[in-house]
């Protein structure tokens, strides 16, 4: 009887716990649909559809949100190299320094953002580099490549190298290696750390502000809108877009890490 009545204070808690979590994104669904204008009534007098192809009919949404694709997309291809090249690294070899090496490469995502920012737009002011998308792009991509390292250097260290030697041993070269060994035994943590670099690198606020300059990726529009809103609700489909647009990389890649606790050779 303790036991039961423990158990259900403790599904009590956590229900709490999710709930406090979750509302107010559960709130923004709601807002994205109301009649309402200018401020946000509870309950919404009415809902309507409207917000969304007042949305869809603004250039300035699209523009913001290609540019949030498109450094998202491209920061992710360069932290799936960097950050695959540095996990074997780390992981295949050992040399001094290694160790460091592997605390510089997770050092950005432990930095707060604030910080991270304004070095790199220190850097990039004494350095003479105009902000661009591509200044946007090396600041996502310090902290994507954490993401994929991560997930990189754990899948290689459960990868027995015995795998890679026996290939050698067969006749294979490097590249028959690479694709028919490593490859396949390092996929899923690859495009998991992709996807959630992607997710990331989509909704980033803080780093952006600092490398932007005078563009505008999703998440910027928003805060911008929310200080001088033309259509206040039209922010709320909007991040309704976002939340969206990062749920689905996360929710494939817990789906993909599911059942890949074993790896080939592993223990071996």
């Amino acid at each position: 009887m303790h036991s039961d009545r423990a158990s259900l204070k403790l599904k009590i808690a956590a229900a709490a716990g999710l709930l406090f979590l979750h509302l107010p994104i559960l709130l923004i669904f709601v807002y994205a649909f109301t009649t309402e204008e200018k401020s946000f009534q509870w309950p919404p007098p009415g809902y309507t559809l409207k917000w969304f192809a007042a949305t869809w009919d603004r250039p300035d949404v699209w523009e913001a949100m290609g540019l949030s694709l498109k450094v998202a997309a491209i920061s992710t291809l360069l932290a799936m190299i960097l950050g695959t090249l540095c996990a074997a690294a780390v992981s295949r070899t050992k040399f001094f320094g290694r160790e460091s090496i592997s605390l510089l490469v997770i050092l950005p995502i432990a930095l707060p953002g604030v910080v991270t920012g304004i070095a790199l737009r220190s850097a990039f002011s004494i350095a003479e580099v105009p902000f661009s998308t591509w200044t946007i792009v090396l600041g996502h991509a310090t902290f994507c490549v954490v993401i994929v390292y991560n997930n990189a250097v754990a899948r290689f260290r459960r990868t027995s190298g015995s795998l890679i030697e026996a290939s050698m041993d067969l006749g294979a070269n490097l590249f028959q290696t690479l694709r028919y060994v490593i490859l396949p035994n390092i996929a899923t943590a690859l495009v998991v750390g992709g996807m959630l670099a992607f997710a990331l690198s989509f909704d980033e606020v803080i780093v952006t502000t600092f490398t932007a300059g005078q563009q505008q990726t999703l998440p910027i529009w928003m805060l911008e809108e929310l200080v001088r809103p033309r259509e206040r609700p039209v922010t709320n489909v909007v991040a309704m877009v976002v939340v969206l647009v990062t749920l689905l990389p996360i929710l494939g890649a817990y789906y993909l890490t599911r059942g890949t606790e074993a790896v080939a050779g592993q223990g071996k």
